[in-house]
């Protein structure tokens, strides 16, 4: 990993199930270099097409808690019975070396990034109805209809939490969300806290300091 000269920023990104986050952070991540995911910990099962490591770091139950007990995670919760978290060694060592770092998390993680650091931006992905949320979940064909109902339930209630997000996109047309996005993050590189880390010997030039 290249390294640059300014610690990156720290930004969560949160949805409903369905609410087109990953494809969103996937196209995301291509059209801007400086950007990277962190990889979560989760004890849910592997889905098709989806790679250790890459996706997720599968691991069981036992070594998540085992990690967990030992303060090795940034966050962590617990979401439709599975743990997720996301290790503090993986945010440092991409911020460290000047890259913006997305946490694809829940609202449950969103809050306590948000407690734990008050730098960070949080993003929350809105679906444009509740049949458009439902028919993306049917349409992925993984899952029965009971699952289907609980997911729903469970988006209905993450959903009540979108006041906890500093901005709020509408993913009603893919592109858009999308530029809306990166509107997002490129402005986060431009802001004061920011650039004053990056325009640091600039500055002090300019005022005398």
């Amino acid at each position: 990993m290249e390294k640059h000269p300014v610690t990156g920023n720290l930004l969560t990104i949160s949805a409903p199930s369905g609410g087109g986050k990953t494809s969103l952070v996937r196209a995301l991540i291509e059209r801007r270099p400086l950007l990277s995911v962190s990889v979560s910990h989760t004890t849910r099962p592997m889905r098709p097409g989806e790679i250790d490591g890459v996706n997720y770091h599968f691991v069981n139950e036992a070594a998540f808690l085992d990690a967990r007990d030992r303060g090795e995670f940034f966050e962590w919760a617990e979401v439709y019975g599975h743990f997720y978290g996301t290790a503090k060694t993986e945010v440092a060592e991409r911020r460290n070396a000047g890259y913006d770092v997305i946490m694809e998390i829940d609202w449950q993680g969103a809050r306590q990034v948000k407690m734990a650091h008050e730098e960070s931006r949080s993003i929350f992905i809105l679906p444009p109805s509740i049949a458009a949320l439902e028919d993306r979940l049917t349409s992925r064909g993984q899952d029965q209809r009971q699952t289907i109902d609980r997911r729903m339930a469970e988006a209905r209630s993450e959903m009540q939490h979108w006041s906890d997000a500093d901005f709020l996109v509408l993913n009603d047309d893919f592109e858009r969300a999308l530029s809306e996005l990166e509107t997002i993050t490129d402005s986060l590189r431009l802001g004061r806290d920011y650039q004053s880390r990056n325009l640091g010997s600039i500055l002090r030039e300019l005022t005398h300091e």
